[in-house]
């Protein structure tokens, strides 16, 4: 293992940072997962937890806010529902630098809570 990350992030207060600034969304995530969330009736929770995913990342990867764009990692769902995390640009490039070759990311959240732990092998 090359790293692990772990984030939290309240759900309330995302929801209210997304809706006082709605182009948050398109700041922070990709068209396809935006796509993906299409039809749910709150998607804060979701949101949340994948802004936790990138987070992660970055302290998976040792470095802190600014080292790479939010839209180089991105969070899908394969047909059975498990998350999969794909980076590209500036943090494939440090994962590169440091050798890794594959993740793992797992996703929860509550109520009030989404969490994320990243490992970068």
């Amino acid at each position: 293992m090359k790293g692990i990350g772990i984030d939290a992030v309240d759900i309330d207060r995302f929801r209210t940072l997304i809706t006082r600034r709605p182009s948050m969304k398109t700041r922070l995530f990709t068209p396809g997962e935006l796509m993906s969330l299409q039809g749910q009736l709150d998607d804060a929770p979701s949101l949340a937890a994948r802004f936790a995913v990138r987070e992660a990342t970055m302290k998976a990867l040792g470095v802190g806010l600014g080292a790479f764009d939010f839209h180089d990692v991105a969070v899908h769902r394969l047909e059975s529902g498990a998350p999969v995390l794909h980076v590209s640009g500036r943090a494939q490039a440090l994962a590169d630098a440091q050798g890794v070759d594959s993740w793992h990311v797992s996703i929860t959240h509550t109520d009030s809570v989404a969490m994320a732990v990243v490992a970068a092998l």
